[in-house]
């Protein structure tokens, strides 16, 4: 995440599954540009922004995440 003091990784994989820090899960996409991520402590739909290397996560009336790809 940018903009983070103790910066998170957040890996996609293409099947799926999701990582979170150490903490494992699964993602879907969903209609209307939303993505669905679950976790064994939360599940949370954001709406998804993506551009060039920069992914935007927005809760429906929450948070904002920005991150930057990593290679």
């Amino acid at each position: 995440m940018s903009g983070a003091e103790n910066q998170t990784v957040w890996e996609f994989f293409r099947n799926g599954s999701a990582l979170v820090g150490e903490v494992r899960g699964k993602y879907k996409f969903g209609d209307q540009g939303r993505i669905k991520i679950e976790t064994p402590f939360a599940t949370t739909v954001y709406l998804v922004t993506l551009s060039n290397e920069q992914l935007v996560l927005q809760e429906m009336g929450g948070s904002r995440l920005e991150f930057t790809r990593v290679r």
